[in-house]
């Protein structure tokens, strides 16, 4: 833990023979990364969707 603690909440790269082994995230941090891949997702989505033929539905009709 002493060695997470020195990031300061950031990211610590673990090595191996000088070569990241793995990645140390805080909780909050790979919280905040997840969340940010999902926008990105869905932007693309939007962005590939985008000049689609819209079809209106009523509420009730879903």
């Amino acid at each position: 833990m002493a060695t997470v603690d020195t990031g300061e909440g950031g990211a610590v790269a673990i090595l191996n023979h000088n070569t990241p082994a793995f990645y140390c995230v805080p909780a909050a941090l790979y919280e905040v990364m997840m969340d940010r891949l999902e926008d990105l997702e869905l932007n693309a989505m939007a962005d590939a969707r985008q000049g689609q033929k819209v079809i209106k539905v009523s509420f009730n009709d879903l």
